[in-house]
């Protein structure tokens, strides 16, 4: 039986590297995200495996929205196997105290409603099917044990984004539903343009300096690897990060 994946952000960066990933590794992939015409270069970019990845619209942090991709994902795979809450949004690097609520609310509404959103609607899927189960991957961050200065909206949400993990991954057990978290620091993508090779980034003691970033395909690859354990293992959190980027003793 083909196991069907959704995905949320996969218009670009990690979420468009694990769709490829997954579609190539047999999955049914539905990529979800603001934007249907990246969505369509998403699956253009998988090769003879485009076929297996279907594109939808979404705005996860609209309940109306999200419900509707689960429902036409629904009909036309017949179930969910797989659940990676990737879409991830931030702000301009700002001081808290210059932070407005609309800027505030936009970041809580897709980086945490959102992953709440998919994941109900993922698990009232999962729970129902038969066989019945499933695995939910959740996108967190370095940020979710260690912020950046002059991003409090961003930490904020990844922290919660942890508490939502483990949270699910408890009620999940009675439905063999498993939920795990993928934390990602400086992986070359347009997020993290910031923190690129040719320009600087802001450090916690106030200065600046370049850090180094690591190719996105070893978070599709990890990502892929977690999907793929059988139900009755769980990979709870995983760190993928460059290996000498100033995390480990950030402060």
């Amino acid at each position: 039986m083909k196991k069907v994946c959704l995905i949320t952000g996969g218009g670009s960066g990690i979420g468009r590297a694990t769709a490829i990933a997954m579609a190539q590794d047999g999955y049914a992939v539905v990529v979800s995200g603001r934007r249907l015409d990246r969505l369509e270069e998403t699956a253009d970019l998988a090769g003879d495996a485009s076929q297996r990845i279907a594109a939808i619209r979404v705005d996860v942090g609209q309940p109306e929205s999200v419900r509707e991709l689960f429902a036409k994902t629904l009909a036309e795979f017949g179930r969910l196997d797989v659940l990676f809450n990737n879409a991830g949004i931030n702000i301009p690097s700002l001081p808290l105290e210059d932070i407005s609520l609309d800027q505030w609310q936009t970041v809580v509404a897709v980086n945490l409603t959102g992953v709440f959103l998919c994941t109900q609607e993922a698990v009232n899927i999962m729970k129902r099917q038969q066989p019945m189960g499933g695995r939910i991957v959740n996108n967190g961050s370095i940020s979710a044990y260690v912020p950046r200065l002059h991003a409090i909206a961003y930490a904020a949400t990844k922290h919660a984004v942890t508490g939502l993990t483990k949270a699910t991954s408890l009620e999940g057990r009675r439905y063999n539903i498993a939920c795990g978290q993928i934390d990602i620091g400086n992986a070359k993508t347009e997020m993290s343009d910031a923190t690129r090779d040719d320009q600087r980034a802001l450090q916690a003691d106030g200065d600046y300096m370049r850090e180094p970033r690591f190719d996105v395909e070893h978070v599709a690859q990890a990502v892929l690897y977690m999907a793929n354990l059988p139900l009755e293992a769980n990979v709870q959190f995983m760190t993928v990060m460059a290996t000498k980027m100033p995390y480990v003793g950030r402060g």
